[in-house]
């Protein structure tokens, strides 16, 4: 059999959203993007994913402008984006006329090849995506996301596969977000599919065990019509594998892509300088751990959780949280982990973690997924939890978006005069907060993108946030270079912070007065003492205070909904009484066992 073998390379999407928590700026694609327009790629991914979020959230661009010059810049390059159903590229879903135009703004963007897939695998929630990626006359590619339980086999996936053929996809994909595939049932599932349907296979999976390449090779000479790879300097681990290597090893081979090394070696060493540039997003847990095969964490997920855990202060309980994954996904039915599946799940073993107790906090994602609104689960959900969670509240057996009504043109009323475009809306219905924020930054012209790091010499180590262990600088200061060693996070004291420094192996000790507050710092709120006083285990923002002061409640009546890692959590009253005291308000940073609300 001989069947040229294409490619579609992440190296604008997936790659760095797996390494480098999605961080890497447009300033850093547009000059390399000639090259990559003359490889000749099946297709570039450039968006979708995490890239939207980023773009509003850290790095203050406009994710729709992102699209334009990048469609601009690869001219000749199918341009193809990540879309997650209903839930489009958010974390709830959205009425059927917000997914119809988001995707035809997509599309007259500059998106040729749709991959659209839906975390439950409830293939309900693909069928207004589908429907709108054929009416805008491009690609719609169905996808099959991979995982493992005692419930799912190939026959679970081929049947899933035939449902979204049904729909009208142009191809499938399988989507192996954690790295679960092992080479033979690879093999097996792409022969599989082949054999049912007349339809490309796309075989897209991460290398976080290591196996990822051998996977690729059984699934083409069972079949598989194209591969997912990334450009060797943003490869393996919990990206994919090496484009550069796979065109080697499939070059004079039935399979040869026809791919030029030498011009992919040049644009992987590119890409090996703008990575360093972006090294204080790199994490520890982004290399080859066979322990995905256990805990199923997908490469995404795996570098924005240490980010988050990072944030919080509890990166040392990364192992915890990996151990308390497999538990929590049982207990939801055996959901595959994608975005925002991957996000619910992870989140709430955090909270089991941190907390020391499984479900004290339960966050209001968990509540949804328990009510059916993100879809079916393939498994029975624990009807231990599920009524921990919501009590007899219905759960609902439709498809989620049909109980959702047309939102469009309420989210254009709220958003106003600060959208200048239907794209803004949509930035504004994606992310309503975020979205906000950056539609009036955007406006009073201070849009200013998160610091960079400098990038560490060859005699500078990259700083860590592991207690006890020094961040290491080499600095130049009249002509003398001395190395500088800073240890803690410093003592408090009299509202200063003393540090522990290390000059050329001298100890010395600073002191300074910082302006703002550190994480985890006491904000000058009392602690929780009394039976009323509302406290949260969770560091953390206020996302709504749902009392005024002088309000009667009740117990267990929600009286705020906090975030943390993406997830929001209500947090209930104590005891009956009446709202004392508000300490908190909207936006506001909080801490564990602070007392934000006083009941009495």
């Amino acid at each position: 059999m001989s069947k040229k073998i294409s490619v579609t390379d992440t190296i604008l999407r997936d790659a760095h959203q797996s390494l480098l928590a999605t961080r890497m700026r447009l300033e850093d694609m547009l000059p390399i993007c000639p090259k990559l327009d003359a490889v000749g790629f099946w297709s570039l991914e450039v968006w979708g994913g995490a890239t939207f979020d980023a773009c509003v959230r850290f790095l203050k661009e406009d994710p729709w402008q992102r699209l334009h010059q990048l469609k601009a810049a690869l001219p000749n390059t199918r341009l193809q984006m990540l879309l997650r159903g209903q839930n489009l590229l958010g974390y709830r879903h959205y009425s059927d006329d917000v997914v119809r135009a988001f995707v035809e703004r997509s599309a007259a963007g500059g998106i040729e090849v749709f991959r659209i897939f839906d975390a439950m695998n409830d293939v309900r929630n693909l069928k207004t995506s589908i429907e709108a990626v054929k009416a805008s006359g491009q690609h719609a590619q169905g996808t099959i996301c991979y995982t493992t339980s005692p419930l799912h086999s190939i026959e679970t996936f081929v049947e899933q596969a035939k449902q979204m053929a049904d729909m009208g996809i142009d191809s499938i994909a399988i989507k192996d977000m954690a790295g679960l595939l092992t080479p033979y049932p690879t093999g097996e599932l792409v022969a599989a599919l082949k054999a049912a349907l007349p339809l490309d296979v796309v075989i897209h999976s991460h290398d976080t065990a290591g196996i990822a390449s051998l996977c690729q090779l059984k699934a083409i000479e069972n079949g598989a019509d194209r591969i997912d790879t990334a450009i060797s300097s943003m490869a393996w681990g919990t990206s994919h594998p090496g484009t550069e290597s796979m065109v080697a090893a499939l070059a004079g081979s039935p399979f040869d892509t026809g791919l030029n090394l030498q011009l992919l070696q040049e644009i992987g060493l590119y890409f090996y300088a703008v990575r360093k540039k972006y090294h204080q997003f790199e994490s520890e847990f982004t290399g080859v751990d066979t322990r995905v095969q256990v805990n199923q964490v997908p490469g995404g997920m795996i570098s924005n959780l240490a980010n988050q855990l990072k944030e919080q202060g509890a990166l040392n309980r990364m192992d915890e949280v990996l151990a308390e994954i497999p538990k929590v996904r049982a207990d939801l039915g055996y959901p595959p982990l994608v975005t925002p599946t991957s996000q619910i799940v992870g989140s709430q073993a955090f909270f089991n973690v941190l907390a020391g107790e499984r479900y004290k906090t339960i966050t209001n994602e968990v509540k949804l997924y328990l009510q059916g609104r993100y879809g079916k689960a393939l498994g029975e959900v624990n009807p231990e939890l599920r009524r921990k969670a919501i009590g007899n509240e219905e759960v609902i057996d439709v498809r989620p978006a049909d109980l959702l009504p047309p939102e469009l043109d309420r989210l254009r009323g709220e958003i106003g005069a600060l959208a200048k475009s239907e794209e803004d809306v949509l930035t504004y219905a994606m992310f309503p907060d975020i979205g906000r924020k950056f539609l009036e930054e955007r406006q009073a012209g201070t849009l200013t993108a998160e610091t960079l790091l400098p990038i560490p010499d060859g005699n500078q180590a990259a700083s860590t946030t592991a207690e006890g262990v020094p961040t290491e600088f080499v600095i130049d200061v009249h002509g003398e270079t001395y190395r500088v060693d800073i240890t803690g996070v410093g003592l408090k004291g009299e509202g200063k912070r003393h540090f522990y420094l290390s000059i050329d192996g001298v100890p010395e000790e600073v002191v300074f007065e910082p302006k703002g507050r550190f994480a985890g710092e006491s904000s000058g709120r009392k602690q929780a003492e009394s039976p009323g006083d509302v406290a949260t285990n969770m560091p953390g923002n206020v996302v709504d205070v749902l009392v005024k002061e002088g309000d009667t409640v009740k117990t267990g009546q929600a009286v705020l909904i906090t975030e943390a890692m993406k997830m929001e959590t209500e947090i209930q009253a104590p005891i009956d009484g009446t709202v004392k005291a508000l300490h908190v308000k909207k936006g506001d940073r909080i801490n564990p066992g602070e007392v934000l609300i006083e009941i009495a």
